[in-house]
């Protein structure tokens, strides 16, 4: 509305060239057939279409004490029909302050107002009413309102006005256009309700432009297309866009071809042996094969029509409308090649194929084949060979058929026998070594309750003795750092126990490390008072080998106000575990202090969060990235390591404003390759897309898709000595089944396996270790010492 009525108020600025008094109020009528509906914008609109004809009234007036003429006097009267005429069009329209209009068209007026202007105003005014929730619903929604504008189109819908109905859906796409659903509905009552041309092929185009990557978009518009009955030379131009889209699924470059294909079959008239048009839909088969093999197999590294779909119905159009089953049969054999032999209903539709439009012979020889070669339902063709010789065939083919289907059925039982077999044995092993490993743990723990009664007798004997510290170390060799609290080493826990962290500086000789760890094993633990939650803040991932915590983290956050007290949590052992509580006097300071989130200390981002007990507020959200989709934000993945913030935003500002980039880093403050780019609008990020998705950025191919992160799942409880919000549910065992912290000693390269790609939210691709290509009830076969030492000996 605010374009339109800026466009309007300009136009009047031509009225002085010939024709401009027309151009002018042929514009106000264009504004008002598209937004003049609009129930809190459209009133300003019909009063500035007023106040221009009222500004030609005044011109219009003869001048003061002469008497007009028969000419200026029918002018005169035209021209106050026409104010008039605007008042009873606006008061029959439901507008916000539409009682402030009939009471100036009251004032205005010099004849009293028509009856059925007043039942028509009255109408309106109750359709106000109902549509007074629906608007109040919007304004006081966040953005992106999509539930609000839902409501208030399924209401339009039921009052059945098509303008009000498409104003509707308009408002909705104006804040949600990367929505394709809204765009779906819109088109969808478009083609069916309203139909006008120009209005649907607009909407269409509109669709595909804000939301290409959605392929039901792209349907849609072809078949509108064709429906308008547009010329194939457009239509074809339009497949073309729709192919150069970047889909993110190889399935919609199928569905894609499969639409464009239909509409070529429609313009064939089969009753001609051939023709320019059957040679053109021949010709794009062939292509959409060679295009699907070719271009999507090794984009997506997955073929998008594995049952030959498209094949399928080339061997239909050949045999059913062309009569050519020579084509057809050598369309199935190369299907059948494809890896679909082994399946039943492909050889049915084979067969059925044969059986409509083929000879009994080339049928018999098809499920003979089928009998040969099924592998899932071997039966189902069986039973479908001997029903077909028992109504046409002669005794020697009755007896090869029994025979045939005997044999292969009795092949097929014994390898069922022996998977059984092969299969109870398996569950069988799995059951006893269960029962073995119960049993070891159960003599684990046994050992170590004794071991602990040991130790706490020796405790008891030697409480005077100075050394108690070393012999409990002497005692528990292999504990370690928590890292994360989850029971496995991380990375940079191993790092951190290694000495790979903080090489830059001094290292302390052994015996100050050990007075210091004796000092902070001397200091009494001070509980966390959970009632000064709103003053302090939790600090993590910081270095473990920071020196004097207490005195770096007061220095850092002095700056946010005066600091209370820093508790730095330490090990049993007195080392350092890397996160602290930070206590103020007032609690702005807390909350300013939340803003050093992010900041690196000595290497290494510092996490800064609320102080928040997860068990009494469960409801509490830590991850302060949004989890949903961000449709002017975009998720670029593939950039080099070396890339900076700077680097990557010369790249993207040419293609819109760049509000904000945020480069993804690990724990340790590194890079992953990730990045985060926010723009001024929806548009833009669009454009983006369209504009980056396979740039090469130094020597990298780089992949860009609208921001959707997938939701962060949170563990159900927090652990004991840590920071709620951060806790990890700890894992019972390590990486060779035993205590947590003992490292398996097999060799990366070993351990690591392919597996197939899975594809993320955001459009990259993730091979995730843990991420198994074998069903979730098969286990990898474990080996034996003497079978490892064979393998390496192999290598």
């Amino acid at each position: 509305p605010e374009i339109w009525l800026e466009y309007a108020q300009y136009s009047i600025g031509g009225i002085g060239q010939e024709g401009g008094i027309e151009r002018v109020r042929s514009i106000f009528e264009r504004a008002l057939t598209a937004v003049g509906l609009h129930v809190t914008k459209g009133t300003a609109l019909w009063e500035a279409y007023r106040e221009f004809e009222n500004a030609i009234l005044e011109t219009a007036q003869p001048a003061p004490g002469s008497v007009p003429s028969p000419e200026q006097q029918q002018v005169l009267c035209s021209q106050l029909e026409k104010i008039h005429t605007l008042f009873r069009r606006q008061l029959g329209i439901p507008l916000l302050d539409m009682e402030a209009s009939y009471a100036e068209y009251e004032e205005w007026s010099e004849d009293p107002i028509p009856e059925t202007i007043i039942k028509s105003y009255k109408k309106a005014l109750q359709q106000l009413e109902k549509c007074k929730p629906y608007e109040e619903a919007l304004l006081g929604a966040e953005t992106p309102k999509l539930a609000e504008y839902q409501a208030y189109i399924d209401f339009e819908m039921k009052a059945g006005d098509p303008a009000r109905i498409q104003l509707i859906y308009e408002r909705a796409l104006a804040e949600n256009c990367l929505v394709p659903d809204l765009w779906a509905r819109y088109n969808q009552y478009l083609d069916r309700q309203l139909k006008v041309k120009e209005l649907v092929l607009s909407a269409h185009d509109r669709a595909v432009r804000n939301c290409p990557w959605t392929v039901g978009l792209w349907i849609r518009y072809l078949l509108a297309l064709e429906r308008h009955r547009v010329d194939h030379g457009t239509i074809s131009e339009m497949f073309e866009k729709a192919l150069n889209a970047g889909f993110i699924q190889a399935t919609d470059y199928v569905e894609i071809w499969q639409a464009y294909l239909d509409y070529l079959r429609r313009r064939v008239d089969f009753t001609q042996d051939s023709s320019k048009e059957l040679e053109e839909l021949r010709s794009a088969f062939a292509r959409a094969v060679e295009y699907l093999k070719q271009e999507v197999e090794e984009r997506f590294s997955e073929s998008g029509d594995p049952s030959c779909t498209i094949m399928q119905n080339w061997a239909r159009v050949e045999a059913r409308l062309c009569n050519n089953m020579q084509k057809a049969r050598e369309l199935w054999d190369n299907i059948m090649t494809k890896g679909n032999a082994k399946y039943a209903n492909m050889w049915l539709e084979y067969y059925n194929l044969e059986r409509a439009h083929g000879d009994t012979q080339h049928c018999r020889k098809a499920l003979h084949r089928a009998v040969q070669c099924t592998s899932d339902y071997p039966e189902h063709v069986c039973e479908v060979l001997l029903t077909l010789e028992r109504i046409e065939g002669t005794l020697e083919d009755w007896d090869a058929a029994v025979q045939k289907t005997e044999n292969r059925l009795a092949r097929v039982n014994e390898q069922r026998a022996k998977a059984a077999e092969k299969e109870a044995a398996l569950a069988k092993q799995e059951e006893e070594k269960a029962e073995q490993r119960k049993q070891a743990r159960a003599e684990k723990k046994a050992s170590k309750k004794a071991k602990k009664t040991r130790i706490g007798d020796k405790r008891k004997a030697d409480d005077d003795d100075d050394e108690w510290g070393q012999e409990e170390e002497a005692e528990q060799p292999n504990k370690r750092h928590k890292g994360d609290g989850d029971g496995v080493l991380l990375e940079e826990d191993m790092e951190v126990e290694m000495g790979l962290f903080g090489r830059s500086g001094p290292e302390k000789p052994a015996n100050q490390k050990e007075k210091a760890s004796a000092s902070r094993r001397d200091i009494p633990k001070v509980p966390h008072d959970s009632s000064k939650d709103h003053l302090t803040v939790f600090v993590s991932n910081l270095a473990y080998n920071m020196a004097e915590p207490e005195v770096k983290l007061k220095e850092l956050f002095e700056g946010c106000g005066e600091v209370a007290e820093v508790r730095p949590v330490f090990s049993n052992k007195g080392t350092f575990r890397g996160y602290c509580y930070v206590e103020f006097k007032e609690e702005k300071s807390a909350q300013q202090a939340l803003g050093l989130d992010r900041k690196v200390v000595e290497g290494r981002p510092m996490f800064v969060s609320p102080c928040v007990d997860k068990n009494k507020n469960p409801d509490f959200k830590v991850f302060r990235y949004s989890t949903t989709l961000e449709k002017h934000k975009l998720f670029i993945s593939g950039l080099p390591f070396s890339c900076t913030k700077e680097e990557l935003e010369a790249v993207c500002k040419a293609h819109g404003n760049v509000k904000d980039i945020r480069l993804v880093t690990n724990r340790a403050g590194k890079p992953k390759g990730l990045a985060y780019v926010e723009y001024e609008n929806e548009a833009q990020a669009s454009q983006a897309v369209l504009k980056m998705d396979g740039l090469v950025v130094k020597e990298h191919t780089i992949k860009v898709a609208i921001s959707n992160p997938p939701l962060r799942k949170l563990p159900d409880r927090a652990e004991a000595g840590r920071a709620p919000q951060f806790a990890v549910p700890r894992q019972p065992y390590g990486a060779r089944g035993k205590g947590r912290t003992q490292l398996s000693l097999m060799p990366r390269a070993l351990q690591r396996q392919s597996h197939p790609g899975a594809k993320a939210e955001n459009g990259m691709v993730q091979n995730s270790p843990a991420t198994s290509s074998k069903p979730p009830s098969e286990e990898p076969k474990k080996m034996s010492n003497a079978d490892f030492a064979k393998m390496l000996l192999k290598k």
